[in-house]
């Protein structure tokens, strides 16, 4: 999706990175019902989360090793901007910071983790 057709400041995704993936997976699982799917990560797998009606992915659930060691032991939404540098640089100016990231999302996709003045996290994404 272009940014042309794709609505910025939409909550995007939201993911769960915590010590032990997998037990969380269950737990979720069984209290709200979704299906785990794995997506290697190579030597483990992390999970998207699909609707059992639908099958459609609605969250991850992330071990907090390799690439997502650093992350926050939180549910964090990720929030779509038109401009992922400027909203980082927007961020640091107005007394927040940058507390993983940015990096590459796949192909096409880059968000970083930043932190607002007050403490609370959000993910940024941008897809190009």
């Amino acid at each position: 999706m272009t940014d042309e057709n794709k609505e910025c400041s939409r909550i995007e995704w939201v993911d769960l990175t915590v010590p032990d993936a997998d037990r969380l997976r269950d737990f979720y699982s069984a209290v709200i019902g979704w299906r785990p799917e794995a997506v290697s990560m190579r030597e483990y797998d992390d999970w998207s989360m699909l609707e059992p009606s639908s099958g459609e992915a609605r969250a991850g659930i992330c071990h907090s090793r390799g690439v997502n060691e650093g992350m926050p032991p939180q549910w964090l939404i990720y929030v779509t901007v038109a401009d992922l540098d400027q909203s980082v640089q927007k961020c640091l100016s107005l007394g927040g910071r940058v507390i993983h990231g940015p990096r590459n999302l796949g192909e096409n996709s880059r968000f970083c983790v930043i932190q607002d003045p007050a403490g609370a996290v959000m993910a940024l994404f941008h897809q190009s």
